[in-house]
């Protein structure tokens, strides 16, 4: 039996805590407490029923995937049976759920940048494939996921059809008027013949402006085709060549193959910078402003450089900033590389400093070398294209002329300055001054040398498809692959590749295919075929900006061609990385 006390303790400890305290209390308590939770249900019931049986559809879904919730509204506007089964066929909105992929990049787009839009008209693929116009609103759910989102979606198809019924009563319209106005016109010999005229002014005006805008497209048609038809080849050599080199070759023979990759290497290079000072010229190359870790971008160069340095004995240290600038990263690359590239050019002894360091509110990359340095009365020359300053005894690999104009042109495209400072026969020092963002120098510079390097991955039994519609092409992959230790199928499409592969680890794939196919449809196909998300990348001789678009929207890698064998094999030990092991 209970003390008193122990009677008191237990009131104390569980009605004090609950707001119970006497027996009054809690009478007045329960009932208050059991209708508030009466109501809360009530609403509960009631935003279900509205949900179920809304007549316009409502989803919540995730952008890189599929639905998480949807109502039977939604599923009647597609086309299926119920939510349930709407959910388990569509597993990806942007092939499945609709029918222009562009449309939903431009949705998606502008979602992550403004957070929510309204009404906006799209077509939406139904189960039997057919379209459907729809009005739909959507709303991003941050607190839910970074991509996850809820709409309301309305079919307008009558709506649609109404306004293009419109539309066509409008142009009927238009061409009545049209003739009425010709026969004013016959009425009035005079007003006709000065019509006549200013017309065909006009009509030359057009001709002209036409005539140019067909020349440039033309030029640029002819320099894409041309960069494909000369990069394919070369890609090709470069690969073999590669193959070679890791081949137990003679002494003779290894020189004679590496002169061959020196030719190759000038070959690319003055086809990459044509290519690149013709885009600069036609305004086609814009920046693509991003994060970027200036110092992984460092250390990345750098280590391109080391084996230059070794060979020609030259002292190259690297101090790298930490921290981010907001740049495009493939043009600063390009711009730091070609300064490297002259640098080492002209350096026969001494060594080079690769170098960032603070200046104010602005970022300072630098190379310093101690070369052979510039005339004062020429600095302004060295930023014209197809121009050198070769003074006597400058020897080393010369270029054509065109790797100071590139950096000049990219550099005012990204809004940059380039300093140069320079004593003839001492040495210059060639850098890039940009905004940054919260960069901090690091401690001291140091040989780029000691920087341990990754180590080599190893390939051994690594299943590769490469699909290409070139087969010089499939064969030297084949050939450089197999010395790694993979196991390579190649193909020539995506139905090729299906009938000669069983499985695969990863897979590199050509961008443009025969029959206006893609390497990323080729990808998609081959990724449904064998029910996987196999790791795969984009290998293009293609370098333009859309296509360098087009396919960072699919989240694929590229490559450009010619592949270099150094970042080929970092390409495949990044999508060898996520493979998941799969047994034939």
């Amino acid at each position: 039996m209970k003390k008193p006390s122990d009677s008191r303790d237990a009131d104390y400890d569980i009605g004090d805590l609950l707001g119970l305290g006497s027996q009054s209390v809690r009478k007045n308590y329960y009932p208050a407490l059991q209708e508030r939770i009466d109501q809360l249900e009530a609403e509960r019931n009631r935003y279900k029923w509205l949900f179920e049986n809304a007549l316009h559809g409502i989803f919540q879904a995730n952008l890189r995937g599929g639905f998480v919730a949807a109502n039977p509204a939604m599923a009647r506007i597609c086309g299926y049976e119920s939510p349930e089964a709407m959910m388990t066929k569509v597993i990806r909105l942007r092939e499945q759920l609709f029918c222009n992929s562009g449309e939903f990049d431009a949705i998606r787009q502008e979602l992550l940048d403004e957070g929510s839009l309204s009404a906006r008209e799209a077509r939406l693929r139904r189960a039997d494939n057919t379209p459907v116009y729809v009005a739909i609103t959507l709303l991003r759910r941050p607190d839910l996921g970074p991509e996850v989102v809820e709409a309301f979606v309305a079919d307008i198809t009558e709506r649609y059809q109404a306004r293009e019924k419109l539309r066509q009563l409008n142009a009927d319209l238009e061409r009545r008027v049209e003739e009425r106005t010709d026969e004013l016109q016959n009425a009035n010999v005079v007003l006709r013949y000065q019509i006549e005229q200013r017309e065909k002014v006009e009509r030359e005006l057009v001709v002209a402006v036409d005539a140019a805008r067909e020349a440039n497209e033309s030029k640029d048609k002819y320099l894409a085709a041309a960069s494909h038809d000369l990069l394919q080849p070369l890609n090709a050599a470069r690969l073999l060549v590669s193959a070679l080199m890791d081949s137990n070759l003679p002494a003779d023979e290894n020189r004679l193959v590496e002169r061959v990759k020196r030719s190759l290497d000038s070959a690319e290079d003055l086809l990459a910078d044509l290519l690149d000072i013709s885009k600069l010229e036609q305004k086609a190359m814009q920046p693509d402003f991003v994060h970027t870790d200036i110092g992984e971008l460092m250390r990345g160069l750098a280590q391109e450089f080391e084996p230059l340095a070794e060979n020609a004995e030259l002292n190259f240290r690297l101090r790298a900033g930490t921290g981010t600038v907001r740049t495009d990263p493939r043009m600063l690359t390009r711009i730091l590389r070609n300064l490297l590239s002259n640098a080492f050019r002209y350096t026969r002894d001494g060594g080079i400093l690769f170098a960032a360091r603070k200046r104010g509110p602005n970022l300072e990359i630098g190379v310093w070398d101690t070369g052979i340095g510039i005339e004062q009365d020429k600095l302004q020359d060295i930023f014209r294209e197809f121009h050198q300053i070769l003074p006597k005894g400058g020897g080393g690999r010369q270029g054509v002329g065109l790797g100071l104009a590139i950096v000049d042109r990219m550099a005012r495209v990204l809004g940059y300055d380039i300093r140069v400072d320079s004593n003839f026969g001492r040495g210059s020092c060639f850098s890039v001054l940009m905004p940054l963002d919260t960069v901090t120098e690091a401690p001291a510079g140091r040989p780029i040398r000691d920087v341990p390097a990754p180590a080599s991955s190893s390939f051994d039994g690594l299943r590769v498809l490469v699909v290409d519609n070139e087969e010089p092409v499939q064969e030297s992959m084949k050939a450089l692959l197999e010395r790694w230790g993979c196991r390579v199928v190649t193909a020539g499409s995506a139905s090729e590749a299906i009938e000669r592969c069983r499985i695969t680890d990863i897979i590199l794939a050509d961008f443009h295919l025969d029959g206006n196919r893609t390497g990323c449809e080729a990808i998609h196909a081959l990724r449904r075929h064998f029910d996987r998300d196999i790791p795969a990348a984009v290998i293009t001789a293609d370098r333009s900006d859309t296509t360098r678009r087009f396919i960072s929207a699919q989240y694929l890698p590229i490559l450009n061609k010619p592949v270099k064998p150094n970042r080929l094999r970092a390409l495949v030990t990044s999508l060898s990385a996520s493979v998941n092991p799969v047994t034939e």
